[in-house]
């Protein structure tokens, strides 16, 4: 069936802030382009008397699959999204124009255009279960909340240097909310010297700091020495640092309140022991795994599939004689990441993984090569335990590459 016999009215959108361009096809053929303020009313007057004058069901191409725009539209019963990869519309509008002109209808009337020619490559949005939705938005910002925690850590690492070094060698873990509170209640090292050596251990053990660190840790604030006598750089970078540490503390605690949340929504899903029995996933890794194949088993048809889409399947292109393999770029980095993070993390949890990656090591792989090619083995493993909804068990599996004398155990 055409995209013009399934739907009443065709619409290609391209987005933005404060207007969206839309080019529309009617039944009869007809285009018609029209500019819409991004407003809930104005959305709202727009697809409504859309619909009154044209009944039936409307698509509306797009390249997004998630977002304001995204949002107002899906409460829509008659309306199907379909997200274009931005790609794939920008390959078409230089194939189009090879001046590589660009204008905000044209985009629009290309995505049309794709939408009505491509019906097999342009496939409609899927909502998919509300706790995975929620689930995913919840991973992906926590991650940019601790990406945010790192910058921070790493400015006030490098402020305390210019300085104060000494609490960097007094504590391991620098983005503790335990350091930061040391840091703003003794931002300095004259500070942290005239503070009673019984306050110090007060505010240690009070925080879950362990006692037998205490007596270590009092003993060397006291033999320190300062790095400089510069009253300039001594002020600037206190200040800097305080403010640093100011930023960081309400970071932490958001990050914790998040974990909270991803955590009473992911133990209550079924699909949780089956993805708590991975080696190495911990508390962060087995939701955002779940977030990234979902609860939809016929989302995905083959491991094949999943490996192209988490971007770990590479890319092989061809001209003539020549052949090269190289990195996926059109996939979700944060899916990608997930992957790889996971298959290096397996690698302290799970006997065979740990040899293949010796293996592929032995063979002049770096580490970062060595981590993809065993992703690429364990999207294999999962996605079958996921399809048939079994949990992973190490030793069935080692006892089933035994059983096919893998090279892997020889």
């Amino acid at each position: 069936m055409s995209r013009a016999n399934e739907f009443s009215v065709l619409i290609g959108l391209d987005w933005a802030d404060a207007k969206h361009d839309v080019c529309m096809q009617y039944s009869d053929g007809t285009r018609e382009f029209a500019v819409i303020k991004h407003s809930a009313e104005a959305i709202e007057q727009w697809i409504t008397k859309l619909h009154q004058q044209h009944s039936g069901r409307i698509a509306i191409a797009l390249e997004l699959t998630k977002g304001p725009i995204v949002y107002a539209l899906q409460k829509y019963h008659f309306v199907t999204l379909f997200p274009i990869n931005p790609t794939m519309l920008c390959r078409y509008r230089r194939a189009l124009s090879t001046s590589g002109a660009k204008d905000d209808p044209t985009d629009a009337s290309i995505a049309l255009e794709l939408l009505i020619r491509y019906p097999d490559k342009i496939t409609p949005l899927k909502m998919t279960d509300d706790n995975v939705r929620k689930l995913a938005f919840l991973v992906e910002e926590r991650r940019r909340l601790v990406d945010e925690k790192k910058r921070y850590v790493n400015r006030l690492i490098n402020a305390l240097k210019q300085y104060y070094p000494q609490p960097l060698e007094w504590f391991t873990h620098r983005d503790s909310q335990l350091f930061v509170e040391f840091i703003i209640r003794w931002p300095s090292l004259d500070k942290i010297k005239r503070a009673k050596p019984d306050t110090i251990a007060r505010f240690l053990t009070s925080r879950g700091s362990f006692a037998k660190l205490v007596a270590p840790r009092l003993e060397a604030i006291k033999d320190a020495k300062p790095l400089t006598h510069d009253s300039v750089i001594i002020e600037f970078n206190k200040l800097l640092v305080l403010t640093l540490s100011n930023q960081l503390l309400p970071l932490i605690t958001a990050i914790k309140t998040f974990e909270q949340e991803i955590k009473a929504i992911y133990n209550d899903m079924a699909d949780a022991p089956l993805f708590e029995s991975l080696p190495g996933v911990g508390k962060c890794l087995g939701p955002r795994l779940l977030v990234a194949l979902g609860s939809d088993r016929n989302r995905f048809g083959s491991a094949q599939e999943v490996q192209k889409y988490a971007g770990i399947a590479p890319v092989t292109e061809r001209s003539g004689k020549s052949a090269w393999v190289h990195w996926r770029w059109g996939c979700s980095k944060f899916i990608r990441q997930t992957f790889t993070e996971w298959s290096a993390k397996s690698i302290l949890y799970s006997y065979w993984a740990q040899l293949y990656y010796e293996q592929q090591k032995k063979k002049g792989s770096t580490h970062h090569q060595a981590v993809r090619s065993l992703a690429f083995k364990w999207i294999r493993i999962l996605y079958r335990c996921w399809k048939t909804k079994t949990p992973y068990n190490e030793t069935q599996y080692l006892k089933a590459l035994k059983e096919r004398n893998s090279p892997l155990l020889g």
